[in-house]
């Protein structure tokens, strides 16, 4: 896969390119809305939510920062990525190249922006006086299998939306839901224990909880926490992986 993507390093750069460009194509502030949009959003949840759910929360603010910031990136990467083949249809119908090209050139444009609102976040989380401590570096492994997890979805997604178009509605939906079952904006704790560990069949609340944890609480989780997470990735990817090499060839008779 490495090998194949270094072969293919100038067409992957241009596709980076091409979709940073068309994203923010005609806009004032161009990628100064990847800050905008999530800050805009973390400003209605708070006057929305606050009432109702922040009164005993410590730190809600950067409570509810956490649930958007990991939300926002697993949305918007999943969501780009299901069209990333349909949208590239007229090159790969034409030239022989790596189908999952298209697919990582959308997750980097979508990383990008994660950064940059990450950046923001630890700035929230320094005027909210929270200690930075050394545990912040196991942020690393929550964001490195966000990121796999991110492309596992979306090659499931994308291989999908070529032969059912439907999808897209179904998975608009499907996002909806799952925000709602993410604790992004109200606490789990007044939950039976039952509930509590259904939702940790949500990867989505295991990826926020880890950051929680971290920033908040300045605990790092346990081993098995780690462990299921991983699991997650790997069934996302597996799943995608297979379903790439299966329909490798079909792709082209359906776009």
């Amino acid at each position: 896969m490495f090998r194949k993507l270094l072969q293919h390093r100038f067409l992957f750069e241009e596709l980076v390119k091409r979709d940073f460009k068309k994203k923010y194509k005609r806009t004032v502030l161009g990628m100064g809305w990847s800050l905008l949009s999530p800050l805009l959003m973390l400003l209605v949840m708070k006057l929305v939510f606050t009432h109702f759910f922040g009164r005993n929360t410590p730190h809600y603010t950067i409570y509810l920062f956490c649930g958007n910031l990991v939300f926002n990136y697993y949305s918007e990467s999943t969501k780009s990525g299901m069209r990333a083949l349909m949208d590239n249809a007229k090159i790969f119908s034409k030239v022989t190249v790596p189908k999952y090209l298209f697919l990582l050139s959308k997750n980097v444009q979508t990383f990008i922006s994660f950064l940059l609102t990450l950046v923001i976040f630890f700035i929230f989380v320094a005027f909210d006086h929270l200690a930075f401590t050394w545990k912040f570096l196991c942020l690393v492994y929550p964001i490195c299998m966000l990121i796999l997890f991110n492309i596992g979805v979306g090659m499931i997604l994308s291989a999908m939306y070529i032969f059912f178009r439907d999808i897209q509605y179904l998975y608009d939906v499907f996002v909806r839901l799952l925000m709602y079952m993410s604790a992004i904006f109200y606490q789990i704790d007044s939950y039976g224990e039952t509930a509590r560990k259904l939702f940790l069949l949500n990867p989505v609340y295991l990826f926020i909880r880890y950051f929680r944890k971290i920033v908040i609480e300045a605990t790092i989780p346990s081993v098995w926490f780690h462990l299921l997470m991983a699991a997650d990735v790997a069934i996302a990817l597996g799943v995608g992986c297979v379903m790439y090499k299966k329909y490798n060839t079909r792709f082209l008779y359906y776009v």
